[in-house]
């Protein structure tokens, strides 16, 4: 029997709705990986530093697909609670405009500014051209990419995780094909992985949107409306905080590429890319467990089921600390071999990036309740809440951290920025889930 979001979830349901959306979620992260394995491999640990420093930017783009996802899943799972299922298309199907008319206007702006930008970032002229063609042909992507985004929190809300899965799948498989093709075979360098990258989100983009098109039993499809700046304005708002969590961690990757830059060179740049790429993974699990349970926190928020809250909240904490302490545990064993993988051809580079994993690897114990913290907030429709924990985690107190510890431990100082950040967000967030109890009634 299909789960509904409106049914009582044990850790068993909870953990079968939700699968589909972590499944998804790591697909991606591990086909977003290719890229940088074949680069690395194929092309050379300076090509692979010009992805890595321009990746950040690239990165922000996605965050408003990601925004009007969050943000619109959780206006439109509220409004499915309160059983008005109109209003729920009609919002649905203005997130999908939004997000294309973003798309076209943002990428325009990203190709007209990408030599620039690429210069700002530090990259010399043994990097730069590399940077500026990746990024524009990935930015030439830029509407599939958002759209991609956008639909993996609207297919759970719509009912339909197992489709967002299969769609995730398709994506990630041809890029991986296109990869080996474009990179590995025809030797096309940063611009067949950018091509690659390209073409896959067309599949997560567009597929999707055709099945909202034509006629189909889920609980949302696209209707005709207007534009209304309201609920707009309220799912921009209240999806916030994944923007600027986006939005920081791309500006801060950027500080930790200057300061790597200045403390290690190419070396340290190309490292933190190898953790920036094995990190999404882990993290993508504690991601995709948020974004699968956030519609069904959304639901029975707006239909006043203040104890199926309750339940929600403390299951989700149980498994966020099991699963983080599991990873922490993984990271460890597997450092080497992660490591060899990516840049095996250079010991000196290795050594630096096992090195550096298992510093930062401490921090899982921790990300998974911080990434669900802010989830949560943003289900419940507070988007302030929300943005405050994203800010403050990925921006203010990594900026703090990344500044501040090289001073006193010099390069492996940028390693323990993450793990410092984690637990000031770690503190913070308890507090907020503490402070509002008495307003949600999840304690």
């Amino acid at each position: 029997m299909a789960i509904q979001l409106s049914d009582h979830f044990s850790y068993k349901r909870l953990l079968r709705f939700t699968l589909p959306s972590i499944g998804m979620m790591v697909f991606t992260s591990v086909y977003g990986v290719v890229d940088g394995l074949f680069v690395s491999n194929y092309v050379g640990k300076t090509a692979f530093a010009a992805v890595n420093l321009i990746m950040p930017f690239v990165m922000i783009f996605g965050g408003i697909g990601f925004m009007l996802g969050t943000g619109g899943s959780a206006l439109v799972g509220k409004t499915l609670g309160e059983r008005d299922q109109q209003k729920a298309n009609r919002y649905f199907t203005q997130m999908v405009w939004v997000t294309l008319i973003a798309g076209v206007s943002t990428s325009v702006l990203g190709i007209a500014a990408m030599r620039p930008i690429s210069i700002f970032l530090g990259a010399d002229a043994s990097m730069l051209e590399d940077c500026v063609l990746y990024g524009r042909i990935t930015l030439g992507f830029g509407v599939t990419f958002m759209l991609q985004n956008l639909f993996q929190s609207f297919l759970i809300v719509a009912e339909r995780p197992k489709l967002g899965l299969a769609v995730t799948v398709a994506a990630g498989v041809t890029n991986m094909l296109l990869d080996w093709l474009f990179v590995g075979v025809f030797q096309w360098g940063v611009a067949g992985a950018a091509v690659a990258t390209g073409l896959s989100q067309c599949v997560g983009g567009i597929i999707p949107l055709v099945y909202f098109l034509v006629p189909n039993r889920s609980k949302l499809r696209l209707t005709k409306t207007k534009l209304e700046f309201m609920p707009i304005l309220r799912a921009c708002a209240n999806g916030s905080s994944e923007m600027v969590s986006n939005v920081t961690a791309s500006v801060v990757g950027m500080l930790y590429n200057f300061q790597l830059l200045h403390y290690a060179g190419q070396n340290g740049v190309a490292a933190y890319g190898v953790l920036m790429y094995v990190q999404f993974i882990f993290a993508a699990v504690f991601i995709g467990y948020s974004i699968g349970c956030a519609p069904v926190v959304s639901f029975h928020y707006g239909a006043g089921n203040h104890g199926e809250l309750k339940s929600l909240l403390r299951k989700s904490l149980t498994l966020m600390g099991g699963l983080g302490l599991g990873m922490l545990l993984t990271a460890q064993l597997c450092a080497a071999s992660l490591g060899q993988i990516f840049v095996g051809y250079d010991d000196q580079l290795l050594e630096m990036t096992v090195h550096a994993f298992r510093i930062s690897a401490l921090a899982f114990i921790l990300s998974g309740f911080n990434i669900f913290s802010s989830s949560f907030f943003t289900a419940l429709n507070n988007g302030a809440v929300s943005a405050a924990i994203s800010f403050l985690r990925t921006f203010i107190f990594k900026l703090s951290a990344v500044l501040l510890l090289p001073l006193l431990l010099e390069l492996d100082g940028i390693w323990w920025a993450e793990v410092v950040a984690e637990i000031a967000a770690a503190i913070l967030s308890l507090a907020f889930l503490v402070g509002k109890r008495n307003k949600y009634h999840y304690f």
